[in-house]
């Protein structure tokens, strides 16, 4: 099973606002790197997080080993702490009752976690980790993309 490092980010301007996400994956000895990104116009920080690793863990032609890395606690937390079981237990609902916001990439990357052995990685954000300054790069580059694009 080939082995996979990938890095996402997501970034918003207003939370909805335009946003971007980036991604890069790396494999092999020398790695080989592919980057990603992609934007929306009137979006969340939340919905470009997940984004990132969905485009991300989907652009894989066939089931890889991957350590999946991202600053986001609410994409890390939803699968390493379980969140995401209990979530489906109650049927798409939080604990409070209230429905499970991004449910349509929550389940893209449910899907994405039975095809690939994942590994999901919190780092901290904007603290000189090289390939975490670079996504987070991509995802602003990406998101000033949609903002020109709000400006017509």
């Amino acid at each position: 099973m080939k082995e996979v490092t990938i890095y996402t980010d997501g970034a918003c301007s207003g939370n909805p606002g335009p946003g971007g996400w980036g991604a890069l994956l790396r494999y092999g000895q020398p790695p080989v790197e592919r980057e990603l990104s992609g934007h929306e116009t009137a979006t969340t920080n939340n919905r470009m997080e997940l984004a990132a690793a969905a485009e991300a863990l989907e652009a894989l032609n066939a089931p890889c080993r991957v350590r999946l890395h991202s600053d986001s606690a609410y994409l890390v937390n939803a699968f390493n702490d379980r969140w995401l079981d209990g979530w489906q237990r109650r049927g798409w609902k939080k604990a409070d009752k209230k429905p499970v916001l991004n449910r349509d990439l929550w389940e893209r990357l449910l899907a994405q976690n039975e095809r690939h052995e994942i590994t999901w990685v919190k780092v901290k954000g904007h603290s000189g980790n090289e390939l975490n300054e670079r996504v987070d790069q991509l995802a602003v580059r990406a998101r000033e993309v949609a903002q020109i694009e709000l400006m017509g």
